[in-house]
């Protein structure tokens, strides 16, 4: 049997297994995939019912480290009207394995998707398990960085104006210079924000422009990055500042789903983020989800660029040929 009956394709946090043809056997288990730190298996057993199981892999990692897992699992019917069969999982730990018993026979292909909603791992202080997603330590470390941060949050000789769409706050040219090859031009030469000691970002909140410059000062936290990861985004590509632009990239890579995959594929687009695009596109075709978003689907055909459109569909028919 070909090697690719036992492989289980990732993205971002869901894995899919796709079963082409279970009549030949009674038992299989699938190659290890990695989600989050752990690697994992899934399984299928078929009795009077399918049994289908999803485990973490026994490791020196899942041993120290053991994963706490929520988790959505469907079972996909490939072909004809794409039957779906919705189990809502449940809190996953290493030694309690899940098992799903399927009573409604499936026939032909079908799939095992699997949505992981969380990660979280055990606090070595014996405290609440914390997530391996969006809860990260401070970017904020060393005392040259904290001693820069409190030059932004304290006004400490500050001689610039950023004045956003709903407020301001004060900078640094040499530090905004030091980390915008747009931001040095303009202090460099005659320009407005020269003669007036002021920047107009008018196309930003007052909270996102805070947490760009609290991104360039070094002290910005995770919880504020996550949440204006897509202005800071947009600033980064407008003020040429790539280390930010690829901190988003990364970050928006790690999170896709049903409700933010086609604006991260038009942004992904916008701001030539090539490896988003295809993890956007891998999981709108590839995994099938652009089933479950037809109305957003069809928004998208009529509003988004005409070109991105035709790659969608090229990728659609091109999905198509290869079944």
């Amino acid at each position: 049997m070909s090697d690719s009956a036992y492989r289980v394709e990732t993205t971002s946090r869901l894995a899919q297994w796709r079963i082409q043809n279970l009549a030949s056997c009674t038992y299989r288990k699938s190659d290890p995939f990695k989600i989050g730190i752990w690697n994992w298996h899934m399984s299928i057993e078929k009795s009077r019912s399918l049994m289908v199981k999803l485990y973490p892999e026994i490791s020196n990692v899942s041993r120290e480290n053991p994963p706490i897992a929520s988790f959505i699992i469907r079972a996909i019917s490939s072909v004809g009207d794409r039957k779906c069969l919705l189990h809502p999982g449940k809190q996953l730990k290493t030694n309690d394995d899940f098992v799903w018993s399927i009573e409604v026979p499936f026939t032909g292909k079908f799939i095992i998707d699997v949505e992981f909603l969380d990660l979280k791992t055990a606090s070595p202080h014996g405290s609440e398990p914390c997530s391996i997603w969006g809860e990260g330590a401070s970017m904020l470390t060393g005392t040259a960085l904290t001693s820069l941060g409190r030059m932004l949050s304290e006004s400490i000789h500050t001689d610039i104006v950023i004045n956003a769409s709903d407020g301001s706050i004060s900078a640094h040219r040499a530090v905004l210079a030091s980390r915008s090859p747009v931001f040095r031009s303009m202090f460099l030469h005659d320009l407005r924000e020269k003669e007036l000691s002021s920047v107009e970002i008018s196309d930003m909140s007052i909270e996102a422009s805070t947490a760009l410059l609290n991104y360039i000062y070094g002290s910005i936290r995770n919880d504020e990055f996550m949440t204006h990861r897509l202005p800071l985004l947009r600033a980064a590509d407008k003020y040429d500042i790539s280390d930010l632009k690829e901190a988003c990239h990364q970050s928006l890579l790690e999170d896709i789903d049903t409700t933010n995959v086609l604006e991260r594929l038009q942004n992904a687009s916008l701001y030539q983020l090539t490896q988003l695009k295809s993890s956007c596109m891998r999981y709108l075709v590839k995994f099938g989800k652009i089933f479950e978003i037809r109305d957003d689907f069809n928004v998208f055909l009529q509003c988004a660029d005409r070109e991105l459109i035709g790659e969608v569909l090229q990728e659609i028919l091109g999905a198509w040929k290869g079944f």
